[in-house]
């Protein structure tokens, strides 16, 4: 194994990792990144959002080189039922900007360009090896890493813990519980191939204009979950997320949903005559503010999704784990500017940047937010969903029978829902978990 002492060694190639490693060697430090995969990438398998402005700060022309799919004119947000969608959309020639806002990805070939970028700065990176354990000193202090690669112990000034939702190191090194099915999705997903043009026509774009869809609804079978389509260069990603604990709890299948979704009559026209060449699942952090681990401690540091930095309500994890990345970059450097150690007190100073940055101020914000929705699921993603289909359906129907009756049953069926599931309750406490 490597025989050499590093300042910095990067647990993981994603996001958070590669945000981390670029931006440390970026400044001279000596930094090794350790990936399990065979290549950046190559366990990501994840269609993604990109938001241009936190990648920006780290890679400032990355719009060059790197892998995009298509930057988003349009946002469609649907609720749905069995059979229909009740929705809103907001498109706009402004996202039509010299530097678009936000962009589609494949992560697979997304990680390996960021990836490069890292090598290119001047980082090692070792693919295809997996971090076993942390190396601490007599007084706890984490000063490496071992391996399961032959040799002995990697030394370092500060680990940075970059694995991943499930973060099983951390887990293990006692820095952070084992993570709670209540505060984790699992999302299943598929990619459908189809020609580019097939895309821009069904979706109306043109160029490298793209289109996301996000729905609620009974598609989700009662429980707290999110559907997704992303439209790609000659591809869409559609998929479908749930809490771990409510797939155990009502013994759902992933893939039965997704299945379902494919076959909605919203969703069956868009993805016709196209080719299924991945199915893959990812766990996503869905615990928000309060399932924030410990950050820091002495000689080490987590980001990204192992801090569980995704803000489930805005459907944002990307820009918090590049940014969470960045700033864990920023503060060691500092730190060793000063010629200080990497002890706990020092490191602190990464948490109060980070607590400074919109990534803590929008999740402190809507730290409710998440438990309010998983503990009234049924009434958000079914009650809901089949009362406004059902006002919809008798505003638009015509069959002779009068508007005012029509008027007196929706307003009926919303008084019963009403009493039977505190709609109103709900109402209000969403309003005020918003504010």
């Amino acid at each position: 194994m490597i025989n050499e002492e590093f300042d910095a060694i990067v647990i993981g190639a994603g996001m958070s990792g590669n945000a981390a490693a670029y931006t440390m060697a970026s400044d001279g430090l000596k930094v090794l990144q350790l990936e399990r995969g065979e290549y950046p990438g190559s366990k990501n398998v994840q269609g993604a959002i990109m938001y241009a402005n936190m990648l920006e700060k780290i890679v400032p022309d990355f719009r060059d080189d790197a892998p995009l799919e298509r930057h988003l004119v349009e946002q469609r947000l649907w609720v749905m039922d069995e059979t229909s969608h009740t929705g809103i959309h907001y498109r706009s020639e402004d996202f039509n900007e010299v530097k678009p806002n936000r962009y589609t990805i494949i992560r697979a070939q997304f990680d390996k360009w960021f990836s490069r970028k890292v090598r290119e700065a001047g980082a090692t990176v070792l693919c295809e090896t997996t971090v076993t354990e942390l190396v601490r000193d007599g007084n706890g202090k984490v000063i490496g890493v071992r391996t399961d690669r032959a040799g002995g112990a990697i030394y370092a000034d500060v680990v940075v813990l970059a694995e991943g939702v499930c973060g099983l190191l951390g887990t293990r090194g006692g820095l952070r519980k084992m993570l709670k099915p209540e505060a984790v999705a699992l999302a299943v997903k598929e990619m459908h191939f189809l020609p580019e043009e097939i895309v821009e026509q069904r979706f109306g774009v043109k160029g490298s204009e793209g289109c996301v869809i996000e729905a609620v609804g009974t598609i989700s079978h009662g429980m707290a979950g999110l559907g997704f389509l992303y439209t790609n260069k000659e591809s869409i990603s559609l998929g479908i997320g749930c809490l771990v604990s409510d797939f155990t709890a009502k013994m759902e299948s992933p893939y039965t949903l997704l299945d379902a979704l494919k076959h909605h009559p919203s969703i069956r026209p868009l993805i016709a005559g196209s080719e299924v060449k991945e199915y893959a699942a990812h766990l996503i952090p869905e615990g928000g503010y309060k399932a924030i681990p410990q950050l820091f401690g002495d000689g080490w540091v987590v980001v990204g999704d192992a801090a569980q930095l995704n803000n489930a309500i805005h459907r944002e994890g990307s820009n918090l784990a590049m940014t969470s990345g960045r700033i864990a970059a920023e503060a060691i450097i500092q730190v060793k500017r000063r010629n200080d150690p990497m002890t706990k007190r020092n490191l602190a100073l990464y948490k109060t940047m980070l607590d400074e940055s919109f990534v803590v101020k929008d999740l402190r914000k809507y730290k409710d937010m998440p438990s309010l929705l998983h503990n009234n699921a049924g009434n958000f993603f079914t009650t809901y969903p089949k009362l406004m289909s059902q006002a919809a359906q008798n505003f638009m129907r015509v069959d002779g029978t009068p508007k005012i009756d029509k008027e007196k049953a929706t307003t009926a069926a919303f008084i019963k829902a009403r009493s039977r599931l505190g709609l109103v309750s709900d109402a209000i406490r969403l309003a005020l978990a918003w504010r």
